[in-house]
């Protein structure tokens, strides 16, 4: 009768892991592109964050409704290695969203995040960390603007957590088998990675590989621990909510320049990121919402998302009120 058991509980994670493994979509760039305010678009509406309860009784509640932020591919910023922080390689290196051509043999038509970088020209190593504008929050709930542009939670969202899901967070996460990046090369030697996160707020580096081709490519990792065989797996049952809420999210993609590799200017075009991974747990659809009844991931997540949210506010204020106090040329009018 043991042995009946055991056979049964290793058929049972057989099928979960040679026919219920999951490829899912980390972030794609295309659903990232400024759409809002639709007038003059430079925000992603889906992805919008609201700040303007952090700032002072001077402003009005026009100039509040305007303090948002969002994913958008533009607000994404790059940190350069200390090595390589003069003040014109810092302005030189930024993000912008771009377009494939119509006609294109792959993604035509679809927006990309396009990254140039200002790397030094000296013999040293360097690097450039493209990351979001704000932490992607993990357990934020679906939001929408309503008619006055504020936004709110719809009664069916409310403890779900989902706003971010594949927009940079990927939820019941087991074993990672394998990331991939469309990457769009232009024969630069250089080396690609991501940087992931998980529930425990621990960090991973994946090396993706090399950038020295022209066109696009899709970069895969395969994780190198992966076991297939079930036989070797180490069976064992863990207790669900709130400690199984495994996932991964994307804290920033790095670019590294060799000391011995020529510097100067670097351009890239990224599409999306996904991943191929285990279910933690087959049954995702259960009989009790247990986040919406307890709220416990949320409220895990809440301190360090309002620490994150004061910092954004905080920069995103002065910037509001640095542009008040700018020269209005053209390129400063709004």
């Amino acid at each position: 009768m043991k042995r009946f058991w055991t056979l049964l509980v290793a058929l049972l994670l057989a099928v979960t892991v040679n026919g219920v493994a999951q490829d899912s979509v980390l972030i794609d760039f295309s659903e990232l592109m400024a759409d809002w305010p639709a007038d003059d678009p430079v925000e992603n509406e889906r992805t919008l964050v609201d700040f303007g309860d952090l700032a002072g009784a001077t402003f009005t509640e026009e100039q509040r409704r305007m303090m948002k932020s969002s994913l958008a591919i533009e607000n994404w910023e790059v940190d350069l290695s200390s090595s390589s922080r003069t003040m014109r390689r810092m302005i030189d290196s930024q993000v912008r969203e771009a377009t494939v051509r119509e006609g294109a043999t792959q993604f035509e038509n679809e927006g990309v995040m396009g990254i140039r970088v200002s790397f030094p020209t000296e013999n040293f190593n360097a690097w450039a960390l493209i990351r979001p504008p704000f932490e992607i929050p993990a357990f934020a709930d679906v939001d929408e603007l309503d008619q006055d542009d504020e936004l709110v939670v719809p009664d069916d969202e409310v403890g779900r957590g989902g706003k971010f899901d594949s927009f940079g967070v990927v939820k019941n996460v087991g074993t990672l088998r394998t990331v991939s990046m469309n990457v769009y090369g232009l024969n630069y030697p250089y080396r690609i990675s991501l940087i992931l996160q998980d529930e425990n707020n621990e960090t991973k580096e994946v090396m993706m590989g090399n950038l020295e081709f022209d066109g696009w490519n899709e970069l895969t990792w395969e994780n190198p621990n992966y076991i297939q065989d079930v036989r070797n797996r180490e069976l064992r049952q863990q207790p669900l909510y709130p400690r199984m809420a495994p996932m991964r999210k994307l804290v920033g993609i790095r670019i590294y320049r060799d000391g011995t590799q020529e510097g100067g200017d670097f351009v890239s075009y990224i599409k999306d990121i996904n991943v191929t991974y285990d279910l933690a747990t087959i049954d995702v659809e259960r009989d009790i919402d247990d986040e919406a009844v307890w709220g416990i991931l949320q409220e895990r997540e809440q301190e360090r998302r309002q620490a994150e949210m004061r910092r954004l506010g905080n920069i995103q204020i002065l910037r509001f009120l640095e542009q008040r106090r700018m020269y209005p040329g053209p390129e400063n009018m709004q």
